[in-house]
């Protein structure tokens, strides 16, 4: 797909990270810089269910979230490419890891801890953090998900000093590096 802003995306370009990464952010900025969609799999869940992510974890369970999750993710990546942003425990699942290589370009936005904290501390958006110790939590997630992340195709460190659209670019530089996901045109 060419982009209105002269970018050939030939796959869909996949954020992943841990929440408070800033993938739905600088997914929305980097899809307006390449002049594709932005696709959103938390929303896209969201509006088929009429509810929210936290209400769907607390009526449901994480397991039907997860495979909802799975659905969404498999539906969008075979729309038009785009940018997609997914929910932070989506790229722990295989399956979805599975799906995003074969149809798509994984992208970690690699946000230290401090940074995480930072960002996500005041907010009650959070279903996992909601615990008697949320920086403890988030702590624990943070060691058993890095190790997943590490598995995407291309990383891109977050530094608090960074804009949305500094980040987009750092993501645009190293998409760069990989013609059969993104090219320059004219």
């Amino acid at each position: 797909m060419v982009g209105k802003t002269g970018w050939s995306l030939k796959r869909t370009i996949v954020m992943v990270g841990m929440m408070g990464s800033g993938k739905t952010a600088i997914g929305k900025e980097l899809a307006s810089r390449l002049g594709v969609a932005f696709l959103d799999s938390d929303a896209e869940i969201e509006a088929a269910a009429a509810m929210s992510i936290s209400e769907i974890f607390e009526r449901d369970g994480e397991a039907f979230f997860r495979d909802r999750e799975s659905e969404v993710i498999g539906r969008l990546l075979d729309a038009q490419n785009a940018v997609l942003s997914t929910g932070g425990g989506a790229f722990l699942f295989e399956r979805n890891r599975d799906l995003i290589s074969r149809k798509g370009v994984s992208v970690w936005l690699k946000a230290d801890l401090a940074l995480l904290w930072s960002r996500v501390k005041h907010k009650d958006t959070r279903p996992l953090l909601r615990t008697s110790d949320p920086y403890r939590t988030l702590a624990s997630l943070y060691e058993q998900r890095v190790p997943i992340y590490e598995l995407a195709d291309i990383h891109v460190q977050a530094r608090a000093s960074y804009t949305i659209g500094t980040m987009a670019e750092k993501v645009i530089d190293a998409l760069e590096r990989r013609p059969d996901v993104l090219e320059r045109r004219g």
